[in-house]
């Protein structure tokens, strides 16, 4: 009876509550702290904690943006490269947020099967972007070819292996904790690993679908903190008890104004608008095309209302200042909810950071846990708005085929154009 009634305790809305205290070894919560250099602990002793956690944060902000544009200039391989980096420094921080709270049990596998399932997850994604983006090059040296070919089957015989070995680890008494962990591993997998990879595929659609995004976000989180600083004064959002409604409400101003800023100086140049490309007789990354519309300027009306004010009737300006509004606006309004998740997330686990990384800031994750989901919000809009079919792809595809199927598509593409009166009629020729 003992038994049953501790089943359905377990089984009930105390569960987790009771679980907490047995099974995580207690309710106490992982120690983070901020490692700050001893020369700003020196140099700003005579300030308040306030305007000392103030400069700080603004002396690492400046530190992270001079760094984002060294990547930048440094071009596409280094920015994946970096993107890469990020994702697997967020992958431990959360981990390692999990093996905190669990490991007075010392679960067999779990740390190894963690690793080892984002080195399945990482193989199948970036496998999918080379055979996509490197065709050519793919089809060119034959193990390559045969790694593309069998690719998915290769990737799910490696993820089935960590799904048996999972099994086989399995121990008595630690099922529940095992299978917690199991679901941890996974669903940090789907937040960061599937979210870094939607970010090299906005990078392919050229820099500009990098640069803009993420510098939106940025803006937003540094104009949210200095207007909430300022002039802060009602609460927004519980989960942030520090957030205010200044804040938000001038940093989406902030952001709007630096979108179309920022867009307008970037259209104007090549290395920003044309897709990244790798060109296969240098075997390197290639930035150069022919600008599509949306940078090229052109004129739109001033709605009537507005004449009087700004005193002009047409504008020009770049068509992807336009798309801009829509990314600003959503690193403004939605954007910041991927940080009250992290925040309700740190606060579940009774951490003030995902770690002390960066002094003032907190770790990695602290820092990209908006830009994920802006990550996401850009592969979509980019799929649903802008995107159409590749032409390039489609001759790499067509030149892999056998001879008589090439043939065949030629003979039906003629038809077809000759029907739509592109082609004249082979009597007439």
């Amino acid at each position: 009876l003992q038994e049953s009634e501790s089943e359905n305790r377990l089984d009930g809305e105390t569960a987790s509550d009771s679980e907490s205290k047995s099974e995580f070894g207690g309710s106490s919560p992982v120690p983070t702290s901020d490692d700050t250099p001893e020369v700003l602990n020196r140099a700003l002793s005579n300030l308040s904690s306030r305007w000392k956690n103030w400069w700080v944060r603004g002396i690492l902000t400046l530190a992270m943006i001079t760094f984002f544009f060294i990547i930048i200039y440094l071009g596409p391989m280094v920015l994946m490269t970096i993107v890469m980096c990020v994702q697997i420094k967020c992958f431990h921080e959360i981990i390692t947020i999990g093996y905190n709270v669990y490991h007075s049990y010392d679960l067999p596998w779990f740390r190894t099967l963690s690793w080892y399932f984002l080195l399945c997850v990482n193989y199948f994604f970036y496998g999918e972007t080379v055979t996509d983006y490197f065709f050519t090059l793919v089809q060119r040296e034959e193990p390559l070819r045969i790694l593309s070919r069998y690719h998915r089957f290769i990737s799910f015989a490696l993820y089935l292996t960590g799904f048996c070995m999972f099994v086989l680890s399995l121990v008595k008494k630690h099922y529940r904790l095992q299978f917690y962990m199991f679901g941890w591993t996974h669903v940090t997998l789907l937040i960061v690993v599937t979210q870094s990879h939607l970010i090299i595929h906005n990078l392919f659609e050229g820099m500009i679908w990098f640069i803009v995004p993420i510098s939106c976000v940025i803006c937003n989180d540094i104009m949210a903190y200095m207007f909430g600083f300022f002039f802060g004064r009602t609460p927004l959002i519980k989960l942030s008890p520090k957030k205010t409604w200044e804040g938000f409400i001038g940093g989406f101003f902030s952001t709007v104004l630096f979108g179309l800023l920022l867009s307008y100086v970037m259209s104007g140049y090549r290395c920003f608008t044309c897709p990244v490309e790798f060109n296969n007789d240098t075997n390197s990354f290639t930035v150069d095309c022919e600008p599509s519309e949306l940078f090229q300027l052109q004129e739109y009306n001033i709605p009537v209302g507005l004449h009087s004010v700004l005193g002009w009737k047409t504008v020009r300006m770049y068509p992807f200042q336009i798309h801009s509004i829509a990314l600003s606006t959503f690193a403004s309004l939605i954007g910041p909810f991927g940080g009250f998740f992290a925040s309700g997330f740190k606060r579940a686990f009774k951490i003030k950071d995902f770690a002390n990384t960066i002094p003032g800031h907190g770790g990695i994750m602290d820092r990209f846990d908006c830009q994920y989901l802006m990550a996401t919000f850009v592969n979509v809009y980019i799929a649903s708005f802008i995107r159409g079919p590749n032409p390039s792809k489609l001759i790499q595809q067509f030149l892999t085929l056998r001879p008589e199927q090439q043939l065949h598509i030629f003979n039906t593409l003629k038809a077809h154009l000759v029907d739509r009166g592109v082609l004249g009629s082979p009597e007439e020729a």
